[in-house]
C-alpha cells in the first residue's frame, strides 16, 4: 500500500495522472528549473539534448520527467529497462533502430549488464556502436553510425552506476522527497482528473501519511476515493480520510502493518535492541530483504530506528509513536532521558554519550 514501486494495473492509472509539461509539474524546483534550461539551450541549438540522469528513491517522478523531456524537446519515446538488456546485442539493436532526436529512456540502468554498458560508452560519446560478427580469429568488427539521440537514465541506486558511465551524462539530477505542501498540491491536480471532492483538511490527511512520494500519496487518494464510493459521500474531509486510510492499515505518519511489526518487536520482544536483522525478520515473518528494503529506509529516516555495528535498536520517536516508555537498559533511553526531563524510567541511570550508542 505504501511501497514506493508500481506494477500492473497501476502503471495505466498513473499514465492518466502525469502531467505533460514540466510547468505542471510539481516540486522538484531545483531539477526541474536546471532541466528547463538544459533543453531550452538545445531546442535553440537545433541539436538533440545532452544525456539526463536520474536519481532518487522509487515513486519521486523519474519516468514522468524522461516523459516530459522527450515532449519538450517534441520527439519520439523510446523506453526499456536496465534488467530487460542482459547482452550485447540486445542494446544495439535498439540503438541501431533509433531515430534523429529520439529519446531513450533505461530505467533501472544500474542492472545492465556490463558488456551492454561498456557498448553503451561510445554510443553516448561518439554515436555509434561496433557490432562483433564471427567467433575466434575469423571475428570482424563492423562500426554502425547511429543518429543523434538523448539517453534518459533513472536509477535507484546511484552509487551502483559505474564511473565512466556516469560521466558521460550532460546532467544529472537527484530527486528529494516531497513535503507536505508539495503532496497536497500533487493530490489536488490528481483530485481534479479523478473528479473527486476533497476539503483542504482531507488532502493535508492523505498528505501527511504519504511518505513524501508522490507515487504513494495518488494511490493512497484512488483508495479514499474507492472508501467514499462505497460509503456514499460526496466529499471527502479529514475525518473521512482518516478513516478510509485507518481501514488500509496506513496510520498517520504513513506507517503500514510491516513497519509497525518491525517496531512493536523490535520493542516489545527485544527490547528496543540491538537486535540482528535476520533475528528481526523472523519475528515478524518476512524475509530479511523484505524488512532491510521495503520497512528500514522510511523508518530509518523518519528516526523511529537506527543502524548500528551490533544491530538495530528502537530510537525514542518509535517508543513514542507506540504509546510505550523504554525500559532503562534500552538503547535509545538516554535519548529519550534528554529529549524529556524527568520522564525516565524509574532506576534509569545518568545520561551517557549517545554517540556510544552507535559505536562497535
Amino acid at each position: 500500500m505504501v511501497g514506493g514501486g508500481a506494477e500492473g494495473e497501476e502503471r495505466e492509472l498513473e499514465a492518466a495522472l502525469r502531467p505533460k509539461t514540466l510547468d505542471d509539474f510539481v516540486g522538484q524546483h531545483r531539477v526541474r528549473r536546471q532541466l528547463s534550461l538544459v533543453l531550452e539551450a538545445a531546442r535553440m541549438r537545433g541539436r538533440s539534448a545532452d544525456h539526463v540522469l536520474l536519481s532518487g528513491p522509487p515513486g519521486l517522478g523519474k519516468t514522468t520527467l524522461a516523459m516530459i523531456i522527450a515532449a519538450e524537446m517534441n520527439a519520439p519515446l523510446r523506453i526499456s529497462s536496465g534488467p530487460a538488456i542482459q547482452h550485447a546485442g540486445d542494446l544495439a539493436a535498439i540503438l541501431s533502430s533509433l531515430t534523429e532526436g529520439e529519446v531513450l529512456f533505461l530505467d533501472e540502468i544500474h542492472r545492465m549488464s556490463r558488456p551492454a554498458e561498456e557498448m553503451l560508452y561510445m554510443a553516448m560519446e561518439d554515436f555509434r556502436v561496433d557490432i562483433v560478427v564471427g567467433k575466434g580469429a575469423g571475428a570482424t568488427s563492423i562500426p554502425l553510425e547511429i543518429p543523434p539521440f538523448t539517453l534518459v537514465g533513472a536509477t535507484t541506486r546511484a552509487g551502483l552506476l559505474p564511473g565512466p558511465l556516469r560521466d558521460r551524462f550532460g546532467f544529472t539530477g537527484h530527486l528529494e522527497f516531497y513535503g507536505t505542501d508539495e503532496l497536497e498540491l500533487v493530490l489536488r491536480r490528481s483530485a481534479l482528473l479523478l473528479d473527486m471532492k476533497v476539503n483542504s483538511a482531507g488532502f493535508t490527511q492523505i498528505a501527511s501519511r504519504s511518505r513524501g512520494t508522490p507515487r504513494i500519496a495518488n494511490r493512497l487518494l484512488r483508495r479514499v476515493r474507492d472508501w467514499a464510493l462505497v460509503g456514499g459521500l460526496e466529499q471527502v474531509d479529514a475525518r473521512a480520510a482518516s478513516a478510509a486510510l485507518d481501514m488500509y492499515e496506513v496510520d498517520a505518519l504513513g506507517l503500514d502493518r510491516l513497519d509497525r511489526s518491525v517496531l512493536e518487536a523490535l520493542c516489545t520482544k527485544f527490547g528496543g535492541g540491538p537486535v540482528g536483522l535476520s533475528t528481526l525478520a523472523i519475528a515478524v515473518g518476512e524475509e530479511t530483504e523484505t524488512v532491510e528494503t521495503v520497512a528500514e529506509p522510511f523508518l530509518v529516516r523518519e528516526g523511529l530506528l537506527g543502524r548500528t555495528p551490533r544491530g538495530r535498536i528502537a530510537m525514542p520517536a518509535a517508543w513514542e509513536h507506540l504509546g510505550l516508555t523504554p525500559p532503562p537498559e534500552a538503547p535509545g533511553a538516554a535519548f529519550w532521558t534528554a529529549a524529556r526531563p524527568g520522564t525516565a524510567p524509574a532506576g534509569a541511570g545518568p545520561v551517557g554519550d549517545p554517540d556510544a550508542l552507535f559505536d562497535a
